[in-house]
């Protein structure tokens, strides 16, 4: 009797289990605090990314031998934050990279603002050579004034040094004597007879003269000689 009053005893010591409403709720005050610790974690980590991003900045503004500056590839974050500093300073600044991970940032200080050609260079992933930058845009305004000058001169007309009749005569004239030969030839072919081969230069007189005889020698043909006289 004496064991179960103090099996009963310590039974009504101990805490009861917690329900199951208490299980989600103790859960759900669990994720909130890693929640709030993480979020404190990342907030100190930003104050102190900017802090050092102010530092790099400042000792680059004081460096009158740097007129950019190329910073390590960054997340979105610190990129944002770093655009936030530069602003703030003064500065220009620029994001370049294809992918997220290869992103970057240049800034600049505003006497030394790149221009188009320099940041196209920077798009396409090349270093900036203003050297050679300067040549391809001469070359390039050369290149175009010579164009304007060509435009003012018009279509340009070549003048042989000698005309090309002259200079074939021997061959025009065989070709000409050829042609001639062969138009003689296809008259004869096809009874085709010349203007001036038709002209009659006889008297209207001698034509009807001729026609005559002609008629008289065709009709004598036709009767045939004339029979022998019988002479018995």
């Amino acid at each position: 009797m004496a064991e179960l009053d103090l099996l009963g005893s310590i039974l009504s010591s101990m805490e009861p289990p917690p329900a199951l409403g208490d299980r989600e709720a103790r859960r759900a005050k669990e994720q909130t605090a890693r929640l709030k610790k993480l979020q404190e974690q990342e907030k100190r980590l930003k104050v102190e990314f900017r802090k050092r991003m102010e530092k790099e900045v400042s000792d680059f503004i004081q460096d009158s031998n740097q007129s950019k500056k190329k910073f390590q590839p960054m997340n979105k974050i610190e990129r944002s934050i770093l655009h936030d500093v530069v602003e703030v300073a003064g500065l220009t600044s620029f994001s370049f990279g294809d992918d997220e991970e290869s992103r970057y940032v240049m800034i600049f200080k505003k006497e030394f603002a790149p221009s188009d050609e320099e940041l196209e260079a920077y798009r396409q992933g090349e270093e900036w050579d203003p050297q050679q930058a300067e040549e391809k845009r001469r070359l390039k305004e050369l290149a175009q004034k010579q164009a304007e000058e060509e435009a003012l001169k018009g279509p340009t007309v070549v003048n042989p040094n000698t005309d090309f009749k002259d200079k074939y005569s021997h061959l025009i004239g065989k070709v000409a004597a050829k042609d001639a030969a062969h138009t003689v030839e296809a008259n004869k072919a096809y009874g085709c007879v010349p203007v001036a081969n038709k002209r009659d230069t006889r008297s209207i007189e001698e034509a009807m003269n001729e026609i005559r005889a002609k008629k008289r020698l065709r009709r004598s043909e036709d009767e045939g000689p004339a029979p022998a006289a019988n002479s018995s």
